[in-house]
């Protein structure tokens, strides 16, 4: 604390320089975690391509041609992840909202916000994990199983699967970094 020429009780400027960074670092990555998640859940939420295949039945007669679709909502695993996005950037809208006007002396607001952010981490991540997992399948099949490779049919759909993965996990990073923000408020 400072004495002020008027006798007035300050609070000393470097802590308040401080306090406010952390404020502001806060508050830009609740908002790039808002637009990464919004951007991965649009991304993949509209994504679907479909390809006419000819289909073989028997060797001897021509192939028959059959229009096949690749929509996200075909695979449990990209439902998952479009709802986890969804919420994530939900969330994130809600707690800049809560940032941008809450007072930070509240320590049961502050506790909360704390603990979604962690559900927040966990959701976004497990949903990643599951969509990149399906993309690799995606991308190279499993002999092992006997699962061919479909990204060579639906490239773009798959490419977009893959966009939408890279913007989930800088918003996952995003969420990250808001846990370990308060450590920077103990340096």
């Amino acid at each position: 604390m400072e004495m002020s020429k008027a006798g007035e009780v300050g609070v000393n400027v470097g802590y308040n320089d401080k306090s406010k960074k952390v404020r502001v670092c806060d508050l830009v990555l609740r908002v790039l975690g808002l637009v990464f998640t919004l951007v991965a859940a649009v991304l993949l939420g509209v994504d679907k391509q479909t390809k006419v295949i000819g289909v073989k039945l028997v060797d001897t007669l021509p192939a028959i041609n059959v229009p096949v679709s690749a929509k996200y909502h075909y695979l449990s695993a990209f439902v998952y992840f479009v709802v986890v996005n969804a919420i994530a950037s939900g969330y994130a809208g809600i707690s800049v909202a809560v940032a941008g006007v809450g007072n930070r002396r509240n320590r049961a607001l502050a506790s909360v916000v704390r603990v979604m952010d962690a559900i927040m981490v966990g959701l976004l991540f497990s949903a990643c994990g599951a969509t990149i997992a399906l993309g690799l399948i995606g991308f190279h099949g499993n002999s092992h199983l006997r699962w061919q490779k479909v990204c060579n049919v639906f490239s773009r759909f798959c490419n977009q699967v893959a966009v939408a993965s890279l913007f989930s996990l800088l918003g996952s990073l995003s969420f990250l970094l808001l846990l370990l923000l308060p450590a920077l408020r103990a340096v």
